[in-house]
Parts: structure tokens; sequence; C-alpha cells
């Protein structure tokens, strides 16, 4: 695909510089020149079998970044039959729809995926045709290092279609970014020539071109997937409809010399072994050496999977390992790897390549404009309610963009003037750094608008138009390229295009494309875990936590998803049953509500709906959750709201609970096991806090946090957080006992003083084991939050501590309350503990 043949990793070049490259001595004259008289002959033979693909790209995207009759993809592919079957890259046709087929004599047809093997990267495409010249295959024992070739593809552009770049093969048996061997040749391979063919001088395809290397100071770096590589892939698409691979069970691990390119002389470590895995029953351990499948040796992943392809599942293999230091051969009996089927799509518009065929007008049904359609006219951004939008020219002669604003009809036309020119205090405008050529009110039939003609530097000009209609303005501005605003020709061109905009939209006009993308209705959102449901469009999703959390305009309303694993012999009732005793665990009863589960019916399946509501003594936060469990996964979708919102949310829960699916196609294929901690979480387990600094450390509740430092653990400062509180302590190495309890005397009574609620008490007294303290205890009410803190100071390693605890009222359970003295009773001094 066009946008794709870069090889991108890091470590590639690594890898690359430990390959064995073959010197070559030049050619003869002579020779070079009969090379040269071959060629022709050579493309005149294979042109035939190689064609041109183009479709357009899908993939997920924003909703203001609509696809246009320019995004397209396009790629190569090669002749293997003669009814119109055609073999190409993988990577070429998986996200591509709408394909189009052009043969090398111009003849177009449309075509369809019918299988693709993405381990491969190789793929069959499938035309309506008769007659055509398939390929003709070398056999890979002929390919030799040295020898010329040439590759015929579609690179760059689709306009370039049946180019031909010659060069050598200048290696084999190479493994970049492939599971299997590559040819490397100099021939050029860029972007578009993927899945094209790679020919010797017999015209024969030695290969299926995939990927070049790209790299500042790297030339002629290119890669094809060798002859006996796509004819394994092609008879299992013909035996089967995919790649049978066989299945071990195993993760392998390469040797240091294998990863940087060295000749290694060990096998691949067995680093896991799938427990139910073939490769378990006969025995196989992690930290084994696998040494050869067969009669083939392994050092390399590529060696493993060159010699594995080579056998089917349900097949028996020896496998000879290194274990121990003993070396054993093992009778396995293949299984299966297992891969979803793809589901090819056409475009929701229909099949046709262009999707804006017979249009010649665009605009905005919403904002009620619309104007012509050339066919270089490609839209780019679009804000999210559809008022601003850029378009460009195809060729790059020009730009235009329309934004739509609030303004009053009242506006005259001098300030409307103004307000283009950008000559107002709080306004900008791109003609306000440009020089003026032209200003004027137009009065025109359907409308005035003002008009500002301007040079912008020495690059280009600027036209702006401005109309006012129905308490909206809506600014037209050109930039044109200052070579083409000089050609007469073209000025009338863009002018037209200017004067073609009107303030109406005719929604019966079937020639006009409408780019809208304001809605009232919902948007439907789908995560790796096939969940898909719909929320009101205002919503929108929280770009920190991927596909797990949306909120509303405001962020009053927010919605969270989990995912879990379903564990052996869990229940919905269990389930919801843990989470209110969570809540109830956390907040005390005056200070929480929840109602019984209630029975519903979601994704087909049966599920559980909760309400609660909660608060710390100020405002209340109400919510609700939705419980099920589908193909082996438990699905959570929880609301919360502020309470007084309860009438509003009603239409939410609706919407939420009649869109719900869970669609297994849309999940993501490398989902494993995903523990629910939940069930695993212990709340009075501790863990151990040591700050080696100041000279103290206590066990603290797994699950509270902790404040971070970003300059070293050993904070002066330290706090644990839990929900409603928190456990702070404060090491001072400069101020005295005595003067540090001054100070806290003193800030005490300043708070009683400046409010008579502020009420505390004090005392002297004894913690941890005897340590002289001073121990201060405030009740008290910070907005509309009842809390306690209790605060002590004593002194220990020459240094004074500060330890405050805090919690409020609304979570002062007897848990919590013990939880929070429990670490603090846990703290001890490091030279004690040293002692």
């Amino acid at each position: 695909m066009g946008n794709w043949n870069t090889v991108a990793k890091k470590g590639a070049t690594a890898l690359l510089a430990a390959f064995l490259l073959v010197s070559l001595q030049g050619p003869s004259p002579s020779y070079a020149s009969e090379i040269n008289a071959e060629v022709p002959k050579v493309i005149e033979k294979a042109s035939p079998s190689v064609v041109a693909i183009i479709g357009k790209p899908s993939y997920d995207s924003d909703k203001t970044l609509e696809k246009n009759r320019f995004n397209l993809a396009h790629g190569t592919g090669v002749i293997v039959e003669s009814n119109g079957v055609i073999v190409t890259n993988a990577h070429v046709v998986k996200d591509m729809k709408n394909i189009v087929v052009v043969t090398s004599d111009g003849t177009t047809y449309n075509g369809h995926a019918t299988n693709i093997d993405e381990e491969s990267d190789l793929a069959l495409v499938k035309i309506d045709a008769t007659g055509l010249t398939p390929a003709t295959f070398a056999s890979s024992s002929d390919i030799k290092v040295g020898e010329t070739v040439a590759a015929i593809g579609t690179p760059i552009s689709f306009a370039l279609r049946n180019s031909v770049t010659v060069g050598i093969v200048s290696g084999l048996d190479r493994s970049v970014s492939s599971q299997y061997q590559l040819i490397q040749t100099d021939a050029a391979i860029n972007p578009g020539n993927s899945g094209g063919a790679l020919i010797n001088m017999n015209g024969e395809v030695i290969g299926i071109n995939t990927m070049k290397y790209a790299d500042f100071g790297v030339e002629n770096l290119g890669f094809a997937i060798p002859v006996d590589t796509v004819k394994y892939v092609l008879k299992h698409f013909q035996l089967y409809g995919k790649v049978k691979r066989p299945y071990l069970g195993l993760e392998l691990e390469e040797s240091w010399e294998a990863v940087v390119g060295l000749p290694s002389s060990t096998g691949l470590r067995v680093a896991y072994v799938d427990p139910d895995s073939p490769a378990a029953a006969a025995g196989i351990e992690q930290d084994d050496l696998v040494v050869s499948i067969g009669a083939n040796k392994v050092k390399t992943l590529v060696d493993y999977n060159e010699a594995i392809k080579k056998y089917l599942p349900d097949e028996k293999v020896d496998i000879t390992i290194q274990s121990e230091g003993a070396s054993v051969t093992k009778s396995v009996t293949l299984g299966e790897v297992l891969h979803p089927e793809t589901k090819w799509k056409e475009d929701a518009e229909g099949s046709d390549l262009d999707a804006d065929r017979g249009k010649t007008k665009i605009g905005d049904s919403h904002f009620g404009w619309s104007m012509k359609y050339p066919a270089g006219l490609v839209k780019g951004h679009q804000s999210e309610e559809g008022d601003s939008v850029s378009f460009v020219d195809a060729k790059g002669e020009f730009s235009l963009s329309i934004q739509v604003d609030n303004e009053s009809d009242e506006l005259s036309p001098s300030a409307l003037l103004n307000k283009l020119t950008g000559n107002e205090e709080d306004d900008y405008s791109d003609m306000a750094a440009s020089t003026i050529l032209e200003r004027q009110y137009v009065k025109r039939e359907g409308g005035p608008f003002a008009k500002i003609v301007g040079r912008s530097g020495d690059d280009g000009y600027i036209q702006t138009r401005g109309y006012l209609h129905q308490g909206r303005l809506y600014k037209v501005q050109l930039f044109v390229m200052k070579d083409h605003y000089n050609n007469d020709f073209k000025q009338n061109s863009y002018n037209d295009l200017l004067d073609s905009f009107k303030l109406s939209f005719n929604a019966q006009d079937e020639s006009l494309k409408d780019i809208s993308v304001y809605s009232n209705g919902n948007t439907t959102y789908t995560n790796e875990y096939g969940l898909s449901f719909a929320l009101p469009s205002s919503w929108q999703k929280s770009s920190y936590t991927g596909n797990s959390s949306f909120f509303n305009s405001d962020y009053s309303q927010s919605l969270q998803v989990e995912v879990t694993s379903a564990s052996s012999g869990d229940t919905l009732a269990a389930w919801a049953d843990r989470e209110r005793k969570q809540l109830e665990a956390q907040y005390v009863q005056k200070y929480r509500k929840i109602s019984a589960p209630e029975e519903l019916t979601l994704a087909g399946v049966p599920a559980l709906k909760t309400a609660h509501a909660e608060t710390l003594g100020n405002k209340w936060t109400a919510g609700y959750s939705l419980f099920f469990i589908k193909d082996k996964y438990k699905y959570e979708v929880e609301v919360s709201y502020p309470q007084e919102e309860g009438a509003e949310i009603n239409d939410l829960l609706h919407t939420l609970t009649t869109t719900i699916e869970v669609d297994k196609d849309h999940m993501d294929q490398e989902l494993g096991f995903i523990q629910d901690l939940d069930e695993l979480m212990d709340p009075n387990r501790t863990i151990a806090y040591k700050n080696e600094k100041y000279k103290y450390t206590l066990q603290i509740p797994e699950m509270w946090t902790s404040s971070k430092s970003y300059d070293n653990k050993d904070q002066v400062s330290k706090s644990f957080l839990f929900t409603g509180g928190y456990l702070t302590i404060n090491a001072d190495t400069i101020t005295p006992y005595e003067d540090a309890v001054k100070e806290e005397d003193a800030a005490q009574k300043k708070s009683h003083d400046s409010d008579s609620e502020y009420a505390y008490t004090e005392e002297e007294t004894t913690v941890l084991g005897g340590v002289k303290a001073k121990k201060y205890e405030v009740n008290y009410v910070s907005a509309k939050v009842p809390y306690k803190e209790t605060t002590y100071i004593f002194s220990q390693n020459q240094m004074t501590y500060t330890v405050t605890l805090r919690m409020d009222e609304a979570v002062r359970t007897e848990a919590n309350e013990a939880r929070l003295k429990k670490a603090f009773d846990s703290l001890k001094f490091l030279d004690a503990v040293n002692k």
C-alpha cells in the first residue's frame, strides 16, 4: 500500500547492519549491454501478468475527518489464474474497500479480497474476468545472488502503474519484520510496489515485493517474499481457504547472537509453554532449547517458521531439544493455530470507488450553504459542530475555508468590512497581515457580501468574502499561490467557485453532497472487547483512558466501562453483591443509598442493574451499574451524575439499555484472561513503606494510594490517601520539638479564633510504645463536609515528626477507622529497627 512500505523499527538498523551482504564485481560492458537488450523483452513478457490495485482505506476515524474521493490507497498484484485470481500483499488489501483492479492494457475491474494471511503478508483478490495471462513462477532453487531482476509495480501514484525498476538479487534468506525468509534486492521497491512481481531475466516471478527499508543514508534496500512461500500460501488457500498452521504452544526466544545477526550456535530458548498445548503434553518445559524440527536445525525464529510450515495440524513431528544439558527428541502431535475469519465490507456509500460520483455541488444542510464541487476539491479538517471546514485543491493550487459564526444581521457594511479586515480589537483575520488590494461591499441578487482581496507576502493572494444571514456570519476565504493567481484563466475559475457560494441548501437536489456533521442523535462506540453502545452526540470519549471513559459536555455526567474475565463459578448475583459490599464498607449508612438489583436483558443475555448514591456531606453523587456476562467476559457499565439530575438520566439509561451489544468479530484477537481485581482484593492487606532518609517505616493498606515524588522516594512529607481521608507524615530536621509544638498551638488557636465552630482539643500523651507526643484533635465541617483530624507531634532520631490522621465522617466506618489506626501504630523508626 502506498503509505506502508517502510520498516520503521529502530532495532532493524542493528539487524540490517549485521547482514552478510554479498560484494559483486561489476559486469563487463558486453554482458551489461546484453542484459539491457534483454530487459524490454522480459518486461513485455511479464507485464500482462501484473495489475494495479486501488481502493478506499477503511479505518476508524473522527467523523469530522470524513473520507473523500482522493483518500485512496493503492498497491500491485500478480495474476495467478486466467479467471481473475490475483495474489498481492495482505497489507495492501486488509483495510481496503471498494477495490478496483486495472490490468496492463488499461481494463478496469471491480474486485474483492477472498483470502488473507497476515503472517506471510499474502492475500488473494478476485475479479470477474477470463482469458487473463497468469504469471510463470520460478523455482527458489534457481535464484542466485547477483542475478539481474526487475520489479514491476505501481510506485508513489496510481498514475505510475506498471513502472519497472531493474537491479540484482543482493541477498537471500533475509529476515526483516517477517515470519519467513525474504529475498533482498537493490531494484527500487517504492511505496505502491507492494504486491508486485520481482522477475528474473526469463520473465519468471521469483518473489512478491513486500517492503523497502528507508532511512537516512540507506539506498536500494528492498525485500520480496520468495516464490516457494508464495506457492505454499496459494496451495493452502486453494485447499483450505486459509493457511493451516501447526500449533505447538511455545513462546520461543532467540539467542543474543541471533538477535543482532551473528551466527548462532544455540537453539531457541522456550520462554513459555501453554499448559494445554501439544508441547506441554509432550513434556517440553520452560528453559529447554529447541534445536531442530524434524531434520531442520533451528537457530532463529525464521528458521523455526520455515521448518514448521512443512507440516500440517494433526501430523506428528520429532522435535529435538536440549534439556538440562541432555539432548532429547520428543514426538509431538501438532495442533492448529486458529485465526478469526476476516469479513470484507463494502463502503457504506456503495461499491463505487468514487462515492461522490454525480455530485457537482457540496454544502452543509444544517448551516444552510452550498457551492460548486469541482472534481479536484478535497475536504480537509471539519470542526465537530461543522461550523468550520477547509478544502484544498488536489493539485495544490489553492485552499478554501468556510467559517460560520453567530453575528447580528444589523452589522453595517463598513463594520462587516472592518471585521473581515481584522481591524477590531477583539478580532483577528488573515487579512490583517496582508496588503489590501481590493475592498468593497458587493450588492448582488441573492444577497450582498463584503469582499476583500489582499496579497499575503510573496506567497500568494487571499480573497475573503463575508455574508450575513439569519444571525450568522459566513466567512469564505480563498488562498491562491501567486503563480496561479496571476493566470487570468485560473483566476476566473477561482472567482466562479466563490461566486457559486449560496446561502441555501436544496435537500432534494441529488447532485448536492451534504457534509453536515451536526447531529441531535447518538454516537455509537465500540471497544476492543466487542462491546458497543450509543451515547448522545454531545458526549466525548476521554483521551486518557482509551475506550473506557466518557463524559457529557460539562463533565457533570460520566460513564465508565470495565471488562474482565468471568472466573469459574462466578454469577451475576455474586458479582453485584461484591460491589454492594464494597460501597457499604466504604461509606457509613447515613451517607450512602443502595437499591436492590433489578433484572433486565442486555446484549441478549440476563443482566442486573443496581442504583446507588453517596456523599461526603456536601453534594450527593448518584449512579447506576449495569452488569452482564457474555462470551467468557464480564461487562460493567457504570454511569455517575449529580443526584439532582436524576430525571434527566432516564433518557440516557434508555439509550444504553437499548443499544448495548457484544460482537465477537469486533473483539481484539489478542485478548486473553483479564483478572477481576475485585475478586482478589483484601482491604486489610498491607505493604511496607520505608523512608531511608528520614528513618522510619510503616505498613499501609495496599488499596491506599500515595503521593508521588519526581525527585526521590524519600520525601520529607509523605501522604497515603483513601476515599475521604489520609495519613500524612512530615519529618523536620531543623525545627526542635518544643518549637514545633508552639507553632501548632498558635495555628490551632488562630483557626478557632477565626471560626468558633472550629473545635479542637490538645493533650500531652505517649505514642508508639512510649514516645512523648503532643496530640491535637479537631472536629470541624469544611465546605459542608464534616471530618475528624488527629495530629501528633513527637521527636525521634533527632528529627521532629508531625503525623496527621484525617477521616471524613461519611467514611468513618469501624473498618476504616481500624485500618487508619493500625497504619499509624505500625510506624517504627529505623534506628530502633536496626538495633
